[in-house]
């Protein structure tokens, strides 16, 4: 249908004039309500009304704000305050729409400080067009600043699923910028809040939207690559532990190297116990514990982080990630094992938190079993069975056992030479109960 004219005499024959008067007046009974609490209520318009007519009307952006200049003063009644309000309102969107480059940032930094400061306004500009206007611009990374879009996008998606929603269909992931090493830090870290918030729609209906597209991911892991900001990259690992949550997101993930990437983000305390959840949801996947098998860090990197003493939620995720780990593979535990994981075990089974211990105890059982061939069918490693039948395999059951017994001894009496070592510092009536409430039989040996 062709646009509507500049005079209602050239309207279009296929839409009746009623209608386009009738769409005018809604738009500024709008306006008014905005700008004055004492504007009368607007007129009632059934739904069915609005949904069938307002299809019909195809006139863009220009015709309307044309319309509201010529027509604006029908909102009698309107303070001069409120109406330079609306005027500057009016000129900020129109440049937006169809200002040169330097106009559109201007009109761009305007909107994202108007929405900011007032709700009604941040609604208004919505309904004004203007979030597939900074879409536009954000792709346009060759000139001037899209950080300046992606601010006003970022204020506009604050608290709106609905704004959020119609950013992704305009779509913001598909043209975000290639070149990511000519950023500065700041347009970074905007780039990466803007890609949490809309992050949170990865559960809703839009999810197919997040997962098909092919720019997203790699984009988030070269943020996280050639930045060294600390909130940029907490915002990165948050929004990839989002799109972890999905089951069909792990392959795309897997596949941009994600699994490497948290791997080295884990070692940082700080942030940490973010990119071990997300691991925690990659590892329980074929495609994802593969990765992290093949991974040069793995397991040297984990047994490190159940040193942490300060850091008990990091310690809980390591453990179970090494759990999957180790569940039913031979060369992953030979691997622990080499890496000194049980004397690690103890001292978590002693001192770490109820799930922490949960978890390292029931390492050390299999570790355990492990050396005596006594698996249980349901207890995780189901390789080595020892058949005890003849005297031969006895000796060795009871060589296996014997070995064990020695070897929790030792690593029991050097990780209560370490335990008693830190506790001098402390309080002497806190190590006296520390000792009696620790010892052999507490151990699933």
């Amino acid at each position: 249908m062709s646009s509507i004219s500049s005079s209602s005499s050239s309207s279009s024959p296929q839409t009746p004039i009623w209608v386009y008067s009738n769409v005018k007046h809604r738009f500024f009974n709008r306006i008014r309500r905005f700008l004055c609490s004492k504007t009368p209520k607007k007129p009632y318009v059934s739904p069915t009304h609005s949904i069938t007519t307002t299809p019909k009307i195809t006139a863009t952006s220009n015709e309307v704000i044309r319309v509201a200049d010529a027509d604006w003063n029908c909102s009698g009644g309107v303070s001069g305050g409120a109406d330079e309000s609306a005027a500057a309102l009016r000129r900020t969107v129109k440049k937006l729409h169809f200002g040169d480059w330097e106009e559109k940032e201007i009109a761009a930094d305007e909107i994202g400080k108007m929405s900011k400061e007032d709700v009604k306004v941040k609604k208004l500009v919505v309904e004004l067009g203007v979030v597939p206007a900074l879409v536009s611009m954000v792709a346009s990374d060759a000139m001037g600043r899209p950080e300046v879009a992606v601010k006003a996008l970022l204020e506009l998606a604050k608290g709106s699923f609905e704004n959020k929603a119609l950013m992704v269909e305009a779509g913001i992931l598909h043209i975000l910028p290639s070149d990511i090493r000519a950023m500065d830090e700041s347009a970074k870290h905007d780039f990466a809040r803007l890609l949490l918030s809309l992050s949170s729609l990865i559960n809703s209906h839009f999810t197919t939207a997040l997962q098909t597209n092919e720019n997203a991911i790699p984009f988030i892991v070269e943020i996280l690559d050639s930045t060294s900001n600390f909130e940029t990259q907490k915002c990165c690992i948050e929004t990839l532990h989002n799109i972890s949550t999905v089951l069909e997101n792990v392959g795309p993930l897997v596949s941009n190297g994600v699994v490497h990437t948290l791997l080295k983000m884990s070692s940082s305390k700080a942030l940490s116990h973010r990119a071990l959840a997300a691991l925690g949801n990659l590892v329980v996947t074929s495609q994802g514990k593969k990765a992290m098998e093949s991974s040069p860090m793995v397991p040297d990197a984990l047994i490190e982080i159940m040193t942490w003493e300060d850091k008990p939620k990091s310690i809980e995720f390591s453990a179970y990630i090494l759990m999957i780990l180790a569940h039913q593979s031979t060369e992953q535990r030979e691997k622990m094992a080499n890496s000194g994981i049980v004397a690690v075990l103890l001292e978590v089974a002693l001192l770490g938190s109820p799930l922490a211990q949960k978890r390292a105890h029931k390492l050390l059982q299999w570790f355990k079993n492990e050396k005596q061939g006594k698996m249980d069918p349901h207890s995780g490693p189901q390789t080595g069975r020892i058949v005890i039948g003849s005297p031969v395999n006895q000796r060795e059951a009871q060589e296996g056992r014997n070995m064990m017994k020695n070897l929790v001894k030792q690593s029991l009496y050097k990780n209560m030479e370490l335990i008693t070592g830190r506790a001098n510092v402390g309080d002497p009536a806190k190590l006296k109960r520390l000792v009696i409430s620790t010892s052999s039989k507490s151990l699933p040996f």
